[in-house]
């Protein structure tokens, strides 16, 4: 198969990103793609816990992302790749120009972001930061889980 879902959402792996998305994609490897997860023993065997034994995880700084992408991509097995936030999507497709859309899952409320969907709270920059993404041939919606409606990005930025 391939990737089949690239997400932005700052909880990374959690039961709607296993459950909600990995089981109808009928998932069997995620790759986290965070330059700190990437480098912390600790952190990974945390997110570890909240994937079941037959789902493969791989930490990937972007660099490595960078590097490893086309395997991931020719995978005969479905995949989800994830990322935290706005800035690490942006930095992957700028190196990886394969990486063609983007699902903004969850991005939740911190100080300076504004409310654009119930489920994605983005400063200016980052909003701006998407439209610009998407200027560059990135498809980029929101969508909290697989049974709601993809919400293009010109109605949430």
């Amino acid at each position: 198969m391939t990737l089949a879902l690239y997400r932005i959402d700052d909880r990374l792996i959690h039961g709607q990103v296993v459950v909600g998305w990995g089981q109808p994609l009928n998932c069997s490897f995620i790759v986290l793609v965070d330059d700190e997860v990437s480098s912390s023993d600790w952190e990974q065997d945390l997110y570890r816990m909240g994937v079941s034994p037959q789902i493969e995880v791989i930490f990937a700084s972007v660099e490595q992302a960078a590097a490893q992408f086309s395997d991931w991509e020719a995978d005969a097995r479905v995949g989800i790749l994830l990322v935290g936030d706005v800035e690490t999507a942006v930095a992957l497709a700028a190196r990886v120009p394969q990486v063609k859309r983007f699902n903004v899952g969850g991005v939740h409320h911190r100080a300076g972001r504004t409310e654009r969907l119930r489920f994605v709270y983005l400063t200016d920059e980052e909003a701006s930061k998407l439209r610009e993404l998407a200027a560059r041939g990135v498809e980029v919606t929101a969508q909290d889980v697989p049974t709601a409606r993809a919400v293009p990005i010109g109605e949430f930025t």
